[in-house]
């Protein structure tokens, strides 16, 4: 029986997707909910979530994507958009958010609020932005081992124009800035990449027991 050691094995950095083939809407949103389950630091999901199908769109984002074809050949791409800067506001949302779900009172989670602002608050925008983006590649490393598992294969990619998938996506209205791309789809039988010998560090060279 295949394990998620063979799975993780099996995926590569899809260079080539088959654009035929095509990513089921019922797979496309069991990574999505993986993606919204993805855990965050204190649970803020300081970040959102966008998946594009849309060819037009896609073309568009080529072009600023160093004319890479995983963006338009793929059959989605999902843009994961870290908030830049954030206030109380967020944290206070969050609050609502737990206050709702899980039936308790203000005065039940007030310190964890206050936590929350005490550590967060006081943080100059670019290490509010370098904690933000962080968050976002959690979701990154989750959803590409969920897809492994469910054989789809994927490629993230950084070699981008953050200021141009911002400006097209609209996301600097919104207070969101596209902090890392992952394209998914199928693999050609074209891709060479994908028959090349994994290369990793052995378990001895990048382990250590203490």
């Amino acid at each position: 029986m295949s394990t998620i050691l063979d799975k993780l094995s099996w995926r590569y950095a899809t260079k080539k997707f088959d654009n035929s083939k095509k990513v089921s809407k019922e797979d496309l949103n069991t990574i999505l909910e993986a993606a919204r389950l993805t855990p965050s630091s204190y649970g803020l999901q300081p970040y959102h979530i966008l998946a594009i199908e849309d060819n037009n769109i896609k073309a568009k984002l080529r072009k600023v994507s160093f004319d890479q074809p995983q963006i338009t050949d793929a059959s989605y791409i999902i843009v994961l958009a870290n908030k830049p800067t954030f206030d109380g506001n967020m944290v206070d949302d969050y609050i609502d958010n737990i206050i709702e779900t899980r039936g308790v009172s203000s005065k039940d989670v007030e310190g964890f609020s206050q936590m929350m602002k005490s550590s967060l608050l006081d943080l100059p925008d670019v290490q509010k932005n370098a904690w933000t983006t962080s968050q976002a590649y959690i979701i990154l490393g989750n959803i590409m081992t969920i897809a492994a598992e469910m054989k789809i294969d994927t490629c993230p990619l950084e070699g981008f124009d953050k200021n141009q998938y911002n400006e097209i996506l609209g996301l600097n209205d919104k207070n969101l800035n596209a902090a890392v791309v992952l394209a998914i789809g199928y693999r050609s039988a074209d891709d060479a990449t994908q028959n090349y010998p994994k290369v990793r560090y052995s378990r001895e060279q990048i382990i250590t027991h203490i």
